[in-house]
This record gives structure tokens, sequence and C-alpha cells, in this order.
């Protein structure tokens, strides 16, 4: 049965069969060949019956106007779309055809090949959506209507919306000169006309692209429909929510007022409406539990079906035939522009015998039925490939599969949440990867049809989805894993940062083990590809590839590091072997050249050592791959190469790198040196110490690095101040030499960079500003435990009235943390806020010129950048040595020269070292190294010799440090007592004693 009413028509509307006319004017007929589905535009109206498509022309009002068959060309007509002067049909098949004002329907070209499952018309425009979730729009584009930028005139073929791709669309809509989108997640799209908020963005601008209503975010919208210049959303649940024109109170907010934002319907709240469709200025809304329709809005022609001819801003109920509750039930709602209607059909004794519904059809979704299917081979495999290919090849239809539907979840997909169902898709494609032929066939469109094609600059969030699902997908994979592992990669990579941003949130979110996966696959990779190189299978595209997938497990890194994501293990040990080769590699070039062996082995040699270093200096970039030890030995290598390529280069100073200075001005005879600005830095440092025999091989440096370390802290006590805590920072307060901050951190670049010591306590701090870090309260507890322990009391007080009575504002140090700030009190919600500033101007806003001058200058005294590559926990031990005094590593890191470890002397040699004082201990490191610093990772990491020797009257000499060859010669001591005594002597007396 239809239902009509509103503007004069034919009587029947031209479909044979009796008319009935009930309350209020409003007709219903049961034609004798029932009506599957009805469209109104502004001129006519169409009727579908078995297929076949009439229209009734309502601009005339000549009485003896016939309702028209269409010359379909034998096409059976699944749906229709009317618009101002024309109708789009969809035939069976998906094939599109146009009618224009006659009745002739052509096929419409460019959409020959395609399979159109949903189809809109607005007043000159129209769009098509394909199954595999393609947009094609056509018409005029005065309005941006067509979602094709700005500069795009109309087009009578249809052009691909790319500006969506990747988006699972569930409905399109258009109505006069704007058009929406419904994505399967409940995001809303809208562009085109907006002169009165129709697109509900909050304003009145037209959109030239599609653009998200962020107020309908959450909304879980399920369906949308377009009126001439307003628009309606219905959500599940039955929530209407209208915006745009209400000159006619067709957004039923009791009102004539425009509304630029999605506002909710009041007066059908709680009602559960069902269905909303919109006229040209009058909505229509029906309510299944009460089985009844709402209309409001321009009701001057009877379109409201409340018998008169008023304009309505509330929703009030249309009176229709009882028998309309009883014996039928309400299919479709059609609102046109002067028209209603509305299609029931009767309701059947069984189940079987209920008519389909004419609902537009849905996109093409990757499904556990669909690959159990596929698994089950239940249909031949040229229809299986066909679907795997139209699945797989859209990033759209990957987008919109396995959504986590339980709970409505999907609806809440944001950039927080990404609305997939783990569970679902790793059980699914397990079984698709046990199925040799699926899973081939599947990676041959992923990898030569979906990678290629993905955009990199995504409309919304719903798109980043497919990201989360291929790696899964890639990790069943057993061949050609590699090659999607990097294709994946480089297009993770292309994404715009904010895209990226979500995706690493998704990432922080997603269950443990997918995240363990996502980190193994490219690990694994990385190690992979790390090996290709130490066996010298690849080309320069591998150390491409390496850095890409590289750079995703920064990601993963930070990641982690963001969200204390703990027990995951980014470290690559391959890393190791391929700094073996290195060194093997560069030992045989370097014996090769001594003997003059220059063939066409050293030349390939050359470029496979070419090769390693090209790897080595990419690794550097990423800190979280080798574990400390790796790292000090990437940055010696690196150093090595430095200076062999120095090698080459003419000495244009006088007396090369040599640094002469007296003992008692070690600090002033250093920077007068320095200002001379003859100093390569690139260059290792040698020191001579004026008035004493030695040659520094190491062992004067590392003392001239401690010595100059003891006058920076004495230096007028201008430059250093030493906290509570023992460690040191910079003066905030001395601003007139900051040349001298300069100085300060060139010494402590060249130590680094010589790979010496700095008897400076910095704390952690420091070597997180020179990675770019920042200081957190942790490091101020560190520097000034005091101050920090106040404000964590201020941050875990729970009384507001205790955070009042500290009667504390927005300043620190005399200075306003924001501006005003001593007008500004600290309570419990800005507390936060106050310490993060706190901290900030102690360590970045009070020492930022001096932090400034400090990094200029250890940038200078360190020219090779690759200290870059250290964590700062790292850098500091690297800079002050280790913390930990092991003695007895020291002990068991000795070796001996003319004696052993079981001799008397030696034994009596450590029985007396562990006898002393732990300062005197230090001592003894400073007599035999030239530093008290223990080395980074230990002393076991450091040579310890120990000679005997047998000069005549041993008793009358003193122990002897050879610190360039980290040696300890002893005379052949008579007794433990004597050994004490000249031992202590030599550590405390004799400064000068050792040979560099």
């Amino acid at each position: 049965m239809l239902c009509y009413w509103g503007a004069q028509v034919q009587e029947g509307l031209g479909l044979p069969n009796k008319v009935n006319i009930g309350k209020c004017g409003i007709k219903s007929i049961c034609p004798i060949s029932a009506v599957h589905d009805i469209s109104a535009g502004k001129s006519f109206v169409g009727f579908i019956q078995d297929g076949k498509v009439s229209v009734l022309r309502l601009r005339n009002e000549d009485a003896d106007e016939k309702l028209e068959p269409l010359q379909l060309q034998n096409e059976t007509i699944r749906s229709m779309v009317c618009g101002e002067a024309c109708a789009v049909l969809l035939a069976n098949g998906g094939k599109v055809l146009i009618m224009d004002q006659s009745t002739v329907c052509r096929p419409l070209k460019g959409l020959d090949n395609r399979q159109v499952i949903q189809i809109a018309c607005g007043d000159q425009h129209s769009m098509a959506l394909t199954n595999d979730c393609q947009l094609f729009v056509w018409g005029e584009n005065a309005h941006g209507q067509l979602g094709l930028k700005k500069e795009q005139a109309g087009t009578q073929s249809p052009q691909h919306l790319q500006s969506l791709y990747g988006i699972p669309v569930a409905q399109i809509s258009a109505g006069g000169n704007h058009s929406f989108v419904l994505s399967l997640s409940g995001v809303v799209f809208g562009w085109g006309s907006n002169s009165a908020g129709q697109l509900g963005l909050g304003d009145t601008t037209d959109r030239f692209v599609p653009t998200i209503v962020k107020s309908l975010s959450g909304k879980k919208t399920v369906s949308i429909s377009c009126g001439g210049e307003h628009t309606a959303t219905l959500s599940k649940g039955g929530t209407v929510f209208t915006f745009g024109s209400g000159g006619f109170g067709q957004l039923g907010h009791n009102s004539f007022k425009d509304e630029h934002h999605p506002r909710l319907v009041a007066e059908l709240w709680g009602s559960k409406v069902s269905q909303v469709t919109c006229g040209r200025h009058h909505t229509l809304v029906f309510v299944e539990p009460s089985k009844l329709i709402y209309s409001f809005g321009c009701g001057m022609q009877g379109q409201l079906g409340n018998g008169e001819q008023v304009n309505q801003s509330v929703p009030l109920p249309v009176i229709l035939p009882t028998d309309c509750n009883h014996e039928f039930t309400m299919e479709k709602l059609i609102a046109g522009e002067n028209h209603s209607f509305a299609l029931f059909f009767k309701n059947p004794e069984n189940e079987s015998e209920k008519p389909k519904s004419s609902s537009d059809g849905g996109i093409l979704t990757l499904n556990d039925r669909m690959i159990d299917r596929w698994v089950s081979e239940s249909d031949p495999w040229p229809i299986i490939k066909n679907e795997i290919n139209t699945v797989f090849s859209s990033a759209a239809l990957l987008n919109g599969s396995f959504l986590k539907t339980s709970r409505d979840e999907h609806y809440q997909t944001s950039v927080e949440h990404c609305g997939l169902d783990f569970d679902l898709v790793k059980t699914s494609f397990a079984k698709l990867s046990a199925n040799k032929s699926l899973i081939s066939e599947v990676v041959k469109v992923v990898q030569q049809t979906l990678l290629p094609s993905l955009n990199p600059n995504p409309t919304g969030v719903e798109v980043l989805r497919l990201y989360l699902l291929l790696p899964e997908l890639i990790n069943g994979l057993k061949k050609q894993r590699t090659k999607l592992s990097e294709a994946l990669a480089s297009k993770i990579l292309q994404l715009n940062p904010a895209a990226r941003k979500v995706l690493e949130m998704y990432w922080s979110r997603l269950p443990d083990d997918w995240f363990q996966c996502l980190i193994k696959l490219f690990h694994k990779e990385s190690t992979d590809l790390i090996d290709q190189i130490c066996c010298d299978e690849t080309d320069r595209q591998s150390t491409r590839h390496l850095k890409n997938v590289l750079e995703i497990l920064q990601m993963a890194y930070q990641v982690c590091c963001s969200t204390n994501i703990k027990n995951h293990d980014f470290i690559i040990h391959g890393i190791n072997d391929l700094l073996d080769q290195l060194q093997t590699t560069t030992a045989d070039l370097l014996r090769m050249a001594l003997y003059l062996q220059i063939n066409e082995d050293f030349h390939d040699r050359v470029k496979l050592e070419d090769s390693y270093f090209r790897t080595v200096k990419i690794l550097v970039k990423f800190p979280f791959a080798s574990d400390f030890i790796t790292k000090q030995r990437m940055f010696t290598l690196l150093q090595e190469e430095f200076f062999r390529n120095l090698s080459n280069l003419p000495m244009v100073y006088n007396f090369g790198n040599v640094l002469h200075i007296k003992r008692e001005s070690v600090l002033m005879d250093t920077l007068q040196y320095l200002r001379q600005n003859t100093h390569s830095f690139m260059h290792p440092l040698q020191v001579v110490f004026i008035g004493e025999n030695g040659i520094d091989m190491r062992g004067l440096s590392a003392e001239f690095f401690s010595l100059i370390s003891k006058s920076f802290l004495k230096w007028d006590k201008k430059v250093l101040e030493v906290h509570e805590s023992s460690l040191v920072w910079f003066n905030a307060h001395y601003t007139r030499g900051n040349k001298n901050f300069y100085y300060l951190g060139v010494i402590c670049g060249m130590a680094l960079y010589n790979r010496h010591y700095i008897n400076i306590d910095f704390p952690l701090a420091l070597f997180k500003k020179l990675l770019q870090q920042k200081p957190n309260l942790d490091d101020l507890d560190e520097l000034s435990p005091v101050e920090a322990r106040s404000l964590k009391n201020l941050l875990e007080e729970d009384e507001e009235e205790v955070v009042d009575l500290q009667h504390l504002d927005f300043t620190c140090k005399g200075q306003e943390l924001v501006p005003n700030g001593s007008q500004i009190q600290v309570n419990k919600v800005n507390r936060q806020k106050y310490v993060d500033l706190y901290v900030d101007l102690v360590f970045n806003k009070c020492m930022k010129t001096q932090f400034e001058q400090f990094l200029r200058g250890f940038s200078t005294g360190c020219p090779l950048d690759a200290w870059t590559m250290f964590h700062p926990e790292e850098l500091q031990e690297l800079l002050h040595g280790s913390p930990q005094y092991n003695w007895k590593e020291l002990q068991q890191s000795a070796s001996y020269e003319g004696c052993s470890a079981s001799d008397e002397l030696i034994k009596n040699f450590w029985t007396v070292f562990f006898e002393l004082p732990e300062e005197n201990k230090k001592k003894f490191l400073m007599f035999l190294y030239g530093t008290e610093r223990v080395p980074a990772g230990g002393f076991s990491k450091r040579s310890l010799k120990i000679s005997q020797t047998d000069s005549p009257d041993p008793d009358d000499h003193l122990p002897e440090a050879q610190t360039c060859f980290e040696r300890l010669v002893l005379p052949k001591y008579s007794d433990i007592n004597t050994l004490r005594d000249k031992l202590i002597h030599a550590i405390n007396f004799c400064a000068v004693f050792g040979r560099g």
C-alpha cells in the first residue's frame, strides 16, 4: 500500500486501483502491481514495479497527465533517485542509467565496468558508490557539492572522489546543493553549499572538499537525509539531530531559526525513531514502536499530513488510515518538493513471504564467513579470486572489515580507539595464511595494487586501521614477507605527521601480543637486512630499506617510552657481527696497503668497507637498536675512520695539536691556548706538562682532564655551583662571562672525543638537554632533593585546603612563570602546570644562554656527532666514567709480567690495596691511569698490568706507574710493610711520578 499527501496530483498517482481518502486528506492506494520503491523529486515522482519504472510529472497541473513508463532496454531496476530535472536509476548488476526530462534512459558512461550499490541525487549533482567503496560524482560544482576542490568545474562524466580514499562508506546522501557520506563507524563527512549551516560545521562557509562533522562523532549515526537546505541524521537508538535552514520549522526545534551545529530534536527524545527523511522544506520521521509518522516544516501545500496548510516547527503525528497500523508495516518514507509518501507492505502470514527490502546495498567487506567460504572452496576459483582482488585491492574495504560491533564499540572510533575486533582478525588471518593458494593471491594483490595506492594524507582516522591489519597479515607469511614489510614501512613513513601520531596512539593501545608481533616483524626485518649486508648480498637500496624499517621500530620504541610499556627488546644483536666484519675488512685493507697489494680484491674490499660504514652511520641514528658496549664500538670505529680520512689532509698547524701547560696554571694555560684558535679539534689531543719528561700516550692527557676538572670547580665558583646533592650545575646568575661556558663545553667535548673522563659531577639533566630531551621532576630530585620534595608533596596532597594554605603563586626564584604569575594562586587544578613550569625554569629558562654556549662548545670539542646515539645515562657514563667502583673486578682484570698471581709480592700488593680506604684507592687510580674515574662498563674495560722489577736494593725504590701502558712496576719488596709504606707514599706524594 502507498499513502501520499501534499500538493494536488493526478488521482491515484496514475496507478491503477481504487483510491481511499482518509482523515486530513491522506490518500492511500494498493496498486494492482505492487510498488517496491519510490522516489520524489522537484518535477516528478518515480515508481518501481517488478523492476520497471514509471514516472509521473508533478509540475504540470493537467489532470490528464498520465503515468509514463521509462524505456529501459530490458534493464531491471532496483532503485531510483530523483533530482530537480533528472533521475538516476540503478539496475540489477550495478549498472547506472540516467533519465533526463524525456522518458528515455541512457547508460551513464564512465561506470560501465563497475558494480554500483548506492546512488544519490541533489538538484544538479549526483553520486554513485561502488561495491569496492569508490565514490563517483558528476553534475554542477558551483558550491562544491561534488567535493572536487574549488578550482574543479562541474562535470557530466563521473569523477572519482579521491579525497575519501580509504573511508569505508555506509551511506551516501545528496541535498539541494550539498552532499554527505556516512562511514561504517558512524563518522559523518559533509561538503557543498553551507549557506544555512546545513553542513553542521558551525558556520555558513561552503566546503569544496569532504569535511568531518566533528560534533556528530560518537553519536552512533546510522543514516543521513538531506533536504533542500537542511540535514537530518538518525542515531542508533532512535535519536534525531537536525541542522541547517529552519525558516519553515523543518528542524523541529520549536523555532524558525537556522542551526549551524547538529541539534537534538528534543520533542522526539525517547521515541526510538527508525527512519528520517528530508524534503525540500519539510521533514518526516517514523517511530517504529508506535508505528507513527511525525512531520514538521513547510505545510503550505498539505505535505505535513495534518489537514492544514501551515508551517509547523515541532513534530506532530500524521493521521494515517487505521489499517496501516494493523494489516501493513511501514517500509519507506519519502519526502519530496511539496509531497510526502509512505510505502507499506502487507504483513505476511510467515517470514518467508516477507518482501525483500529495497534498501541500499553495502560495500563488500572482509569477514570470517567470507574466509571460511574461500577456504572451503564452495565457490569456483574465479569467483574467489575476484573477491580477493576486490577486497584486498581496496583500502576502504579493509578499513571497514573486522569492526568490533559488540557494545557498538566501532562507533567509538577516534584518535584513541581504532574500532577493530583484534581476536576476530587474528583467527581469520590465521585461516587465510594456512591456505597457500589463497595467501599467495592475497600477497600478490596487496603488493601490486593495495600498497602502491595508499594515500599519505588520510581524510579520517578510520583509514589508519589498514596499518594495523597489514602487519598481522604479514606476520603469518613465510615468503615475500620482506618485500611487504619494506613496502609497508615506506608507506607508514609517508603518512603526514598528524596521521602518524594517531597511528602511534593506536599502537599504544594495542593488545600486548599484537604490539609484540608488530615489533618482532620489523625487528626481524632489520636483523635480516643487517645479516645480508654482513654477507655482502645487498645493494644501496638495502641500506635505504634498513633505514625505513628502523624508523618504524623507532616509532614503536617511542610509544614504549611515552606509555611506560615494558618488556620489549629492541636490541639488534646482529650489529656486533657487522662491526666484526667491518674491523676484519679494515684490518685486511691496512695489511694489503702495507704490502702494496693494490689489486681488484683490494678495491672490492674498499667497496665492502664503504658499505659497512654506510650501514653503521645509519645505525647511529637509532640509539634503541644497540646496547652501550656496541655503541662504544661504533663510536670508536667511526672515530678511527675519521682519523684515517684526516690523515690525507695536511696539518696547517706548526706544532700540531700539542697543548703545553703547567700543572699550577692548567686552566689559564688551556684557555690561553684555545683562544689562539689554532687547535684542530678533529685531531687527537697531545699534552705536555712543562718542565716534565714524558710522552703523552693517553696517560698525560687523561691526567690533564682530571686536573682541569678540579680547576673549573675552583674557578671563582662563578661558572659552576655545587648543590646539596654534591652535583654540579651552571650558575644561573653568572651571565657576564658567557664565553666561559663555551670553553667548559669545549673541554667536555674534547674529553669525550679523546675518550677521557671529566671529574665534574653533572646531573643527568645536562645529558638529556644535550640529546634534546626534557628534564623532569625526577631530575630536579637528583639535583636538589629538598626543592623537589616540596613539589612532590604539593602534587600528592589530597586536600584542597592544604594546597591553598601554602599560598603559592606562579612565581619561582623571583621570576614569573606565566604573565601576571604573582596574581595567580596555585591550586589542585593548576598545580601540575606550576610544577612543570618550575622544573622548566630551573633547567631551561634560567640556563638558556649558559647552556647554549656550553652546547656550542661541546659540539666544537667533539666534532664527531655520533655521540648523539647514546642515551642520556650512557652519555653521562662516557663523560664521567662508571659510578660503580668494583675493586674485585680490578683485581680480576689484572695481568702479570715477570710474576704471577700466586707470588708473595702480588699477594702482598692486593692485601695492602684492599686495606686502603676508598679515598686512597681512588688516588691509586689517579697515580696509575691519570684519572680516578672508572671506565664506562667497569674495570674490565681497562687493562691493568703488574710488572715486577729486579732492581738492586728494591726497598729503596717506589712503585712506578707507566700510564701510557697502564702498567704498575713493583720492586720486589722484602716484606708487606715495606710495600705498604712505599705504595701509600707514591699515591699521595708522587703526582708526577707516572710516565705518559
